[in-house]
């Protein structure tokens, strides 16, 4: 079973990022259908989705588009240009001006990219609340994942989550994309083993065909297990089979109710490891039955108080 476990004292507070559609800023119909949709978390694109000629209109969309929409619940994040981009400056002043959750930074290859970024928007004047995520999504990007997730521990790093991008990391290294991600799975276990070495969330690549459920529903599930908070996706059909692989099963939610009633016990109490129906159980479980049971009480919330 895939842990939630969540430890304060060594990751960042959690937030529900089952499901992150990136949607093009460009796209101003795409944009209108956001605040309906039930994703955790929206990636609004300034980057690979728009044209070079469309950039400014595409920051137009997002500023008026945010201007005049309550998300609600919806994360809102904003992938800006690479820094040494013609665009970047500008992607940067609609960042603070939009004043999103965080900028998700593409093709980080090593930890002075974030440094740099947080510097900048320290310098603005920004929010503490203003977070960076990184894209990993080339080889150099994997091999230095380790080091660029270290650096979320700096002071005024802002780094809050990787966001592992198999396209180009694909292109760059002539990996084909088969069926079962096979060569790609270490890569992507690298990912999530920096992220989680430094307390980061850690977002699934993109599925591109969107048309096939099937093949999708079991992309997530591979990501589940593999340690994966949520998926990035394309398009909202995909949004319902992310939620379901990323959220908590039944009986991930019973063993958890289990685990947090049993150290409830007065016999229990002060115990750091109990016995539970014949089986060693730690208290560093009850940690984690304890984060699955409050991500819960979200989605619970939400269906009661929709949008």
């Amino acid at each position: 079973m895939t842990s939630f476990r969540e430890n304060q004292t060594s990751r960042h507070p959690f937030k529900l990022r089952r499901s992150v559609l990136t949607v093009p800023a460009i796209n101003r119909r795409a944009l209108d259908k956001v605040a309906a949709l039930d994703c955790d978390a929206v990636i609004f694109d300034l980057e690979d989705s728009v044209a070079p000629e469309k950039k400014a209109e595409a920051r137009a969309n997002l500023l008026d588009f945010l201007a005049n929409t309550d998300l609600d619940h919806r994360e809102c994040i904003i992938r800006v240009n690479p820094a040494d981009s013609a665009f970047f400056q500008d992607d940067m002043d609609a960042v603070f001006a939009c004043r999103p959750e965080a900028l998700l930074l593409p093709k980080v290859e090593d930890p002075d990219a974030v440094q740099s970024v947080a510097d900048l928007i320290g310098e603005s004047g920004a929010a503490e609340s203003l977070r960076v995520w990184a894209m990993i999504e080339t080889p150099r990007g994997v091999v230095n994942a380790a080091a660029i997730a270290a650096s979320g521990r700096t002071a005024g790093s802002r780094l809050d989550a990787f966001v592992v991008g198999l396209n180009d990391l694909r292109k760059a290294t002539g990996v084909p994309a088969t069926p079962g991600r096979t060569y790609l799975v270490p890569w992507l276990m690298q990912a999530v083993l920096a992220a989680r070495a430094y307390g980061l969330d850690v977002i699934d690549s993109v599925s591109n065909d969107f048309n096939d459920r099937e093949a999708f529903a079991s992309e997530c599930h591979q990501g589940r297990a593999m340690g994966f908070d949520g998926k990035m996706l394309i398009h909202p059909a995909q949004i319902d089979a992310a939620n379901a692989a990323f959220g908590p099963s039944m009986t991930e939610i019973d063993e958890a109710r289990l685990v947090v009633s049993a150290f409830a016990r007065p016999d229990n109490a002060g115990l750091n490891v109990i016995n539970l129906d014949g089986r060693m159980v730690e208290r560093l479980h009850l940690d984690e039955a304890e984060c699955l049971l409050a991500k819960l009480k979200v989605i619970q919330d939400r269906k009661v108080n929709p949008t």
